[in-house]
């Protein structure tokens, strides 16, 4: 059974968190504990490295091109643009170690149907590009050398961005945005609809005819006393991506699974994941819409994420939590990957 992840930030741990990302989860962590500054440890426990995606076979990740803004609202700290020059030379930067990785025999890339065949016959996890926030791009038409460089997934929002409002900074798209989608249009990149504030989604869904999906974006409806409301998708959100035949990844930070998350590890598990896997599905009437994003290592660590989850090659204990609600195989595998398979068949 393939294993797909839509959304894992490794790029951005290896640059700007300084981890080793070739080593084991095991080797990683010791290297952690012994060398890392208190403020990169507040990205919380690492459980996901290189060997660790290729403990599974099958596997293809969706690596992000995330570059942090200088006003971010967040509690890390490090490497942030202010610019759109240095936005420019970080999102590079990240682009150029995925590169190096896939180089080095870590990662096979994929840009088109031949590399994706490729990977579910081979034994190297497979790497879609995607650009979490578009300000990397210091105008529109820098999105040609960047699907050149083979980036086919795009979200244009993180917090806004100089192309659309986004989660906690609410707005529609701008002028550039637009622009923005209409180039992303004719060279066939798709729409990543996480982190789209409630306008700029919706105004994405009409200006917009490729293809759309959330790579990361788990459901309002059963996180309704949380914070943040605009970074979860509503009922109606989630069926205009289902009508587009897009696919939903889960996220798998505490946060974006128990509206009263108290901190505590233990107290969120792998049934609140099947909660928010079973209500897209029963918006869809299918199992065919909702898949994984996990964004594990996105900010947060081993601490906060589903008790039953230590590290990246247990994802498959969802399909086991899935098995024991009744789930039957084939919908099980569209939901470990057989539908972003599908979806990517669309976009390369």
């Amino acid at each position: 059974m393939i294993l797909v992840d839509a959304h894992l930030d490794l790029a951005y741990n290896a640059i700007n968190l300084g981890r080793d990302l070739t080593q084991t989860v095991d080797a990683g962590r010791q290297r952690v504990a012994e060398h890392t500054p208190e403020w990169i440890a507040e990205a919380g426990t690492l459980t996901t490295t290189l060997p660790e995606i290729g403990l599974h076979q099958p596997s293809i990740v969706c690596g992000t091109i995330f570059i942090l803004p200088a006003d971010a609202q967040t509690t890390l700290d490090g490497v942030a643009y202010a610019t759109p020059d240095e936005a420019h030379d970080q999102a590079w930067e990240q682009l150029n170690w995925y590169k190096q990785q896939c180089a080095a025999g870590h990662l096979h890339f994929i840009d088109n149907q031949q590399a994706l065949q490729a990977v579910q016959a081979g034994a190297l996890p497979g790497l879609v590009l995607l650009m979490e926030g578009a300000d990397g791009l210091r105008t529109p038409a820098e999105l040609i050398e960047w699907h050149a460089a083979g980036l086919r997934w795009l979200g244009p929002a993180w917090q806004a961005t100089r192309y659309a409002g986004g989660t906690g900074q609410p707005g529609p798209f701008t002028a550039a945005g637009f622009e923005l989608l209409g180039l992303m249009q004719e060279l066939g990149v798709a729409l990543d609809a996480s982190h789209l504030a409630e306008e700029s989604f919706w105004q994405a869904i009409e200006h917009f005819n490729g293809p759309i999906a959330a790579s990361h974006s788990n459901c309002r409806s059963l996180l309704a006393a949380a914070e943040h409301q605009d970074r979860y998708l509503s009922d109606a959100m989630i069926k205009a991506i289902i009508e587009r035949d897009g696919v939903i990844g889960i996220a798998l930070y505490n946060r974006m699974l128990q509206a009263d998350w108290d901190g505590s590890k233990n107290h969120v598990n792998l049934a609140h994941v099947v909660a928010q896997i079973e209500h897209i599905c029963q918006l869809a009437g299918n199992s065919r819409h909702v898949a994984l994003g996990s964004d594990l290592d996105g900010g947060f660590g081993v601490e906060m994420i589903p008790a039953e989850i230590d590290r990246w090659s247990d994802l498959p204990k969802i399909g086991q939590a899935l098995a024991a609600h009744g789930w039957q195989e084939t919908d099980i595998a569209n939901l470990m990957g057989q539908n972003w398979l599908r979806w990517f068949q669309t976009i390369l």
